[in-house]
């Protein structure tokens, strides 16, 4: 059985939402402090004995999550057009990530984006 490396990096970034179509609270404007963790996958490692630097993975979220940083999310792409939920960001995050580090022996095993410090969505895709 092969070997694989999981790396995880934190970040986190600010921004608030409106769920369309909400029948509560959160169809109202509101906001949130959310924190991402980021894990990436690997098999081998380089000549330096690493997967990737985690400065590297750190770099790319947040180059992804000043995107969203400090916006209203309902009125930047994609979320323009589709339901800013946890679990859609999620997703966001996830695929913008993969595209960032894409490369042979790597790949991103999952996004867990918490909403709260009790609440919290993870998205992978096999």
């Amino acid at each position: 059985m092969a070997a694989t490396y999981t790396l995880k990096v934190v970040s986190d970034f600010a921004s608030a939402h409106t769920l369309r179509g909400y029948p509560g609270q959160c169809s109202r404007m509101h906001g949130h402090n959310w924190k991402v963790e980021a894990e990436v996958e690997a098999e081998t490692l380089d000549e330096t004995g690493m997967a990737i630097d985690f400065k590297e993975i750190r770099r790319h979220v947040r180059e992804i999550t000043d995107r969203l940083d400090h916006y209203y999310l309902n009125e930047i792409p994609p979320f323009d057009e589709i339901n800013p939920t946890a679990e859609n960001i999620a997703a966001y995050l996830y695929r913008e990530l993969a595209r960032a580090i894409e490369r042979p022996g790597l790949r991103v095993a999952g996004i867990t984006l918490w909403e709260t410090e009790r609440a919290c969505v993870r998205y992978s895709e096999n």
